[in-house]
C-alpha cells in the first residue's frame, strides 16, 4: 500500500506526522507524493484559525472525488482526518464528509496501526482520547528518515488559557516526557544523522519532566543534558511563553553553545489593556525586562515573535502600543494574522467593534513594519561572514546547497560539493527580506 500525509499547521503537527509516517513504514506502506496514487490519505490538522479548518474540507474535497475516480477502478481509498480539527470537531467530520473513514485526535494516532487494521471489519473509527503518555509510549522508536534538523516534542498542552487559543480544548493540559525518554529519541536522531534538534511544545519552556530518580528537570537543566551529545552540534526551541523564561534558562543561553542565540518569544499585542483581556499574565514591562535579561546572558541573542492584530476591543492606540514595542525590540522575524474568532474560547463571545477593512489595514502596516526590520537585520550581513548548517539537498540544475545561519536566516550558496549536515562559516554576498546569498566558503 501506498501513502501521503498532508499536514497544516505549527512544527508540533510536522513533528506528528512524520511520527504518523514512521507508523505507516512499520507497516511496509510505501510514500508517495501523487494523490491518485495514495491507498491511505492522511491529513494532519491545525485549529487555531479559522482558515486552517476550511483548509481541511477544501482538501477533503478533492481528496474524495479521487477516491470515487479509484473506487470506479476497483481500488479502495483510506482517508484519514488526524490533529487538532479531528480533536475539537469529532462526529462533525463525519456529517460533512461521510467518506472519510478514520477521524483520530491529536493524543490518538498512535492508534493508527490498530484501526487501519481493523477497518475492513467496520465502517469507520472515531478516537479521541487525551492521554498523551500513551501516545508517546505507542509511537515508533525508530526513525525512518534521517533528517539533518529534526523537531522533538517534549512536552504538550496548555494550562494558561489565553482567552483566545483553542490549545487546551485540542491538545489538553500541560504534560512533560520524562528526561530518559527525550535524550534517548535526541541520541537516537543524532545517531541517524541528526546535527541540530529543535525542542517542541505549546508551551516549551514550561517542561517540568522528571529524571530517572524522579528528579525534575526544567528546560534548562534539559538543555544542559542534550549538550553532552557528542555530535549533536546546535540546540533551539519553541514555543515559549514570557511567564515562564527561568533562571536555568537564560544561564543555558550563556554557557550552552550549542543553543542558538535566537529565541521566539511572542507577545501578541503592545498593550497591557489587551494583554490582560487576552489573558495573558504579564505586562510590557515585564516583557521587556525579560528581553533587557537574556541580552544580558547572550548579547548577539535576536528575537521573534507572534502578533494578533484585531483582537476584541483593540483600539488604534493600542494597535499604536504594538508598533511601538516592535520598534523597541526589532524583531528579525515575525508570525502576524488577523485575530480569528475560534468557537469554544471565551473570546469567541466578545464584541467587536472593528471592521474587517480596519483589521487588514492595521495588518499591512504592521507587516511592513514587521519587513522593514528584518530586511534591516539581513542587510547587515553583506560582506560579513555567518555560521551556516546545511541542511537541504543540492539543487542538481543551479548547484545550490541551502542551510540556516545561528540566527535563523536561510542561507543559500552555489556548490559544487554536498555540504548536508556541515556547519561552515560563509560571507554573505546579498541579502532579501526572507534569505540571504553567500558567495563563498571561509
Amino acid at each position: 500500500m501506498k501513502f501521503k500525509i498532508k499536514t497544516f499547521g505549527c512544527q508540533m503537527n510536522v513533528y506528528d506526522s512524520k511520527k504518523i509516517r514512521d507508523i505507516f513504514f512499520e507497516l511496509g506502506f510505501k510514500k508517495t507524493s501523487v494523490d491518485k496514487d495514495a491507498d491511505i490519505y492522511a491529513i494532519n490538522t491545525c485549529h487555531i484559525r479559522n482558515k486552517a479548518k476550511q483548509k481541511l474540507y477544501s482538501e477533503l474535497g478533492k481528496i474524495y472525488k479521487i477516491k470515487k475516480k479509484r473506487f470506479d477502478t476497483h481500488k479502495n481509498t483510506i482517508i484519514i482526518v488526524a490533529g487538532c480539527v479531528a480533536q475539537a470537531e469529532g462526529e462533525e467530520i463525519f456529517k460533512r464528509a461521510p467518506y472519510v473513514d478514520i477521524v483520530v485526535g491529536s493524543q490518538s494516532y498512535q492508534k493508527l496501526a490498530y484501526l487501519i487494521k481493523k477497518l475492513q471489519n467496520k465502517n469507520k473509527f472515531l478516537e479521541l482520547d487525551f492521554e498523551p503518555k500513551s501516545k508517546f509510549d505507542g509511537i515508533p522508536k525508530k526513525n525512518y528518515v534521517n533528517e539533518i534538523s529534526s523537531y522533538l516534542t517534549i512536552q504538550e498542552g496548555c494550562n494558561k488559557f489565553c482567552k483566545f487559543c483553542v490549545v487546551p480544548y485540542t491538545r489538553g493540559p500541560e504534560y512533560s516526557r520524562t528526561v530518559e525518554e527525550i535524550i534517548t529519541e535526541a541520541e537516537l536522531l543524532v545517531k541517524n544523522g541528526t546535527k541540530e534538534i529543535i525542542l517542541l511544545g505549546q508551551n516549551v519552556n514550561a517542561y517540568h519532566g522528571l529524571d530517572c530518580k524522579n528528579k525534575e528537570y526544567n528546560l534548562g537543566k534539559l538543555i544542559f543534558s542534550l549538550e553532552k551529545i557528542r555530535d549533536l552540534k546546535r540546540i533551539r526551541y519553541m514555543t515559549a511563553h514570557p511567564k515562564d523564561m527561568h533562571e536555568d534558562l537564560f544561564k543555558a543561553h550563556r554557557d550552552v553553545k550549542k543553543l542558538m542565540p535566537f529565541l521566539h518569544l511572542p507577545i501578541q499585542s503592545g498593550s497591557n489593556k489587551i494583554l490582560k483581556s487576552m489573558n495573558r499574565n504579564y505586562t510590557i514591562k515585564d516583557y521587556l525586562k525579560i528581553i533587557e535579561k537574556i541580552k544580558k546572558y547572550r548579547k548577539d541573542i535576536v528575537f521573534s515573535s507572534d502578533f494578533i492584530v484585531g483582537y476584541p476591543g483593540e483600539t488604534k492606540k493600542d494597535f499604536q502600543k504594538t508598533l511601538d514595542i516592535i520598534d523597541e525590540v526589532k524583531y528579525v522575524q515575525s508570525f502576524s494574522f488577523i485575530y480569528s474568532p475560534r468557537p469554544g474560547t471565551t473570546a469567541y463571545n466578545l464584541k467587536d467593534d472593528t471592521s474587517n477593512e480596519e483589521k487588514k489595514e492595521r495588518l499591512s502596516i504592521l507587516q511592513e513594519k514587521l519587513r522593514f526590520y528584518q530586511e534591516s537585520f539581513n542587510k547587515n550581513f553583506i560582506k560579513k561572514s555567518l555560521n551556516v548548517l546545511f541542511s537541504n539537498s543540492i539543487n542538481k540544475e543551479k548547484r545550490q546547497s541551502l542551510g540556516y545561519s545561528q540566527y535563523m536566516q536561510l542561507v543559500r550558496i552555489n556548490n559544487k560539493t554536498n555540504l548536508n549536515g556541515k556547519v561552515q562559516n560563509i560571507k554573505i554576498k546579498k541579502s532579501f527580506y526572507k534569505s540571504l546569498e553567500a558567495t563563498s566558503i571561509n
